[in-house]
């Protein structure tokens, strides 16, 4: 039952980086992929319908983990404290500069908040990776179950750990470019004329910067982790994993070459999917893994809520994970198409 349960909180965390990532990709390309106003405005219709609600995934992430994991929640909130809140300022702001850009009809105002949004929108990626990167190389949990990190310390390889070291950055810097390298394809997907060209050249250079990050975030991970290879190499789920999001990479770039904006598109989004989800495959059972003592770390079995609830929850969970199924699907279909910018004075 924990295991299952550390696959669906897994699933949810993966689930909203590709669908969050579209949108964060969008909105840290808009300013070099859309340069007039009603550009500007073509990219926020595309991702106008979905951004809001991509984020219900962030929420049953959490959902998941207060429900099965509670301590791994207690511990995260607490030891990364700042970082947390970080991340909450920039998606707040990332919201109301959607929200608030075309309320104005005034040259100032607009670049404010498109500064604002491709900010905000180039920091959650880089504040999600470099959480990722966290729970990967571990934190100094102690035997009570706490830690306690600053929001950086050293960035040398042999300093203090910090939640945004070298190894952390560099995971961060990596999630950035495969997020915008998702967002060019999706707006490459969504969009036409200036905008999809720029959104095409985009994703063409952001590949090979992709695919270059992977390769050294890799090696890092080796360095720091190396468990996390021996569990990717002794597990076969992570191995069809790594074929997957492999395969969606190379899927990524041939659909894209070849003119198949919406295959390239899915391609990119098994690719990180399945990079994810070997991750997770990885690590399990750890949720946070104490680099002061592996006694130490919280794993799916001792952090884990009782049986009961397990269970009550196992039933519950399949309606809201089927409605919100219906929902993307039912808003992919009622938006299908080229997006088009809205005339001034309607919404975006």
């Amino acid at each position: 039952m924990e295991a299952l349960w550390f696959a669906l909180a897994a699933g949810m965390v993966a689930i909203y980086v590709v669908m969050d990532g579209f949108d964060f990709g969008a909105g840290a390309l808009h300013l070099g992929v859309a340069r007039s106003d009603g550009e500007r405005r073509q990219v926020l219709a595309a991702i106008g319908p979905f951004w809001d609600g991509n984020e219900v995934w962030l929420l049953a992430a959490g959902g998941v983990l207060f429900l099965a994991f509670p301590k791994v929640l207690a511990s995260g909130l607490s030891g990364f404290y700042l970082a947390i809140f970080l991340l909450i300022w920039v998606l707040i702001l990332r919201g109301i500069a959607i929200e608030f850009r075309s309320h104005v009809r005034d040259e100032m105002w607009r670049t404010f908040w498109d500064g604002t949004f491709a900010l905000a929108s180039v920091l959650a990626p880089v504040l999600l990776g470099a959480a990722l990167g966290n729970v990967v190389r571990g934190v100094p949990l102690g035997a009570d179950g706490w830690f306690a990190l600053p929001l950086f310390d050293s960035f040398s390889p042999s300093g203090a750990l910090g939640i945004l070291d070298w190894y952390t950055v560099l995971a961060g810097v990596t999630a950035l470019v495969a997020i915008a390298h998702h967002g060019a394809l999706f707006l490459v997907w969504k969009t036409d004329g200036p905008v999809a060209a720029r959104s095409r050249a985009a994703a063409a250079w952001l590949f090979p910067a992709t695919v270059a990050l992977w390769l050294l975030s890799s090696l890092a991970t080796l360095a720091v982790a190396p468990d996390v290879l021996r569990g990717a190499l002794a597990r076969p789920l992570a191995l069809v994993c790594t074929l997957l999001f492999l395969a969606g990479l190379a899927v990524s770039f041939v659909a894209r070459r070849q003119g198949r904006d919406l295959l390239a598109f899915l391609g990119s989004a098994a690719f990180l999917l399945g990079l994810l989800a070997a991750t997770a495959a990885s690590v399990f059972p750890t949720w946070l893994a104490s680099t002061i003592d592996p006694a130490h770390s919280l794993t799916a079995h001792n952090a884990a809520s009782a049986p009961k609830a397990l269970r009550y929850g196992l039933f519950w969970w399949p309606f809201g994970f089927v409605l919100a199924i219906v929902y993307f699907t039912i808003l992919f279909r009622l938006h299908r198409g080229k997006a088009r910018a809205a005339a001034e004075g309607e919404g975006y």
